[in-house]
């Protein structure tokens, strides 16, 4: 599913950070990695895969948290510890939004699930389609059209 209007707006648990997103995401995404499992406490992570100009920060500063490495940058609120959004180095396209965080997320689905080989045997989403690691650079123009065409 695609949202149904923009703009979106968002927040932290606590409120003190705030975004807002005003376009529509290129593709949604479970990600089952043991990584994503531990920091959203959770089975898997969701994400919508913002544009880069359609994000923004509009109230607040974040922290960078969880894995610290040079190509991931996992932005959280520095008050509540909420995790908000990932920077990948060197994707300059998209944001990777915690989608729950949406003032309304009703809309969210996910198109793709990455990571199934770490995921949980319980663990399961509606996704279309599935990856035991993530999706091959030469699959992602088919993988974004087909989101556009149908969300």
């Amino acid at each position: 599913m695609k949202p149904s209007k923009l703009p979106m707006t968002g927040r932290c648990r606590c409120g003190e950070v705030k975004f807002e997103i005003t376009t529509p995401p290129l593709m949604t995404a479970a990600c089952h990695c043991t990584g994503c499992q531990r920091m959203s406490g959770s089975a898997y992570s969701l994400t919508a895969m913002i544009p880069v100009n359609g994000f923004s920060v509009t109230e607040g500063d974040t922290v960078i948290g969880g894995l610290k490495g040079p190509q991931l940058h996992h932005h959280f609120c520095p008050s509540c510890m909420t995790w908000m959004f990932t920077r990948i180095e060197g994707v300059d396209a998209f944001v990777n939004v915690r989608a729950t965080l949406l003032e309304d997320p009703s809309w969210f689905s996910p198109f793709i699930e990455t990571m199934t080989a770490e995921k949980l045997d319980w663990a399961t989403t509606p996704a279309r389609h599935r990856f035991e690691g993530f999706p091959a650079m030469e699959e992602m123009p088919d993988l974004l059209a087909e989101y556009a065409a149908n969300g």
